[in-house]
């Protein structure tokens, strides 16, 4: 089993930045592949970012490519977040995730386990 912790989501203006952190413990964190998806209200979980499980592969969705950065640091177990220029439209709950099988797939059902969410709000 796994579990996972997402910290460092709040409140922020049009153009700033915060950083997320995920937590993880249970099964050794090198092992697999983890993701960020996000969540609007009245919207699907989205894609965000993914990583495989060294940290040598990522992916994005286009919408944040250029302005955010998924990373991991193994030895603390931990994946990371970095969201720059943030938008009005980046505004949701923020869910980490683990992918055991694959290396950092872009859709929902692949992943085994989920974090609770951080909120993200971004004013304009």
């Amino acid at each position: 089993q796994v579990q996972l912790v997402e910290s460092g989501g709040g409140l922020v203006q049009a153009g700033g930045s915060l950083r997320l952190s995920c937590a993880a413990s249970g099964r050794t964190f090198s092992s697999y592949a983890m993701g960020w998806f996000r969540q609007a209200p009245g919207k699907e979980r989205e894609f965000v970012a993914a990583i495989n499980w060294r940290g040598g592969s990522t992916n994005y969705a286009d919408s944040v490519k250029g302005r955010f950065t998924i990373s991991r640091d193994n030895a603390k177990n931990s994946a990371y977040l970095q969201m720059n220029s943030l938008k009005p439209e980046d505004t949701a709950v923020y869910y980490c995730a683990a992918d055991l099988r694959g290396g950092g797939s872009f859709y929902t059902y692949e992943y085994d386990y989920w974090g609770q969410g951080t909120q993200v709000t971004v004013s304009s």
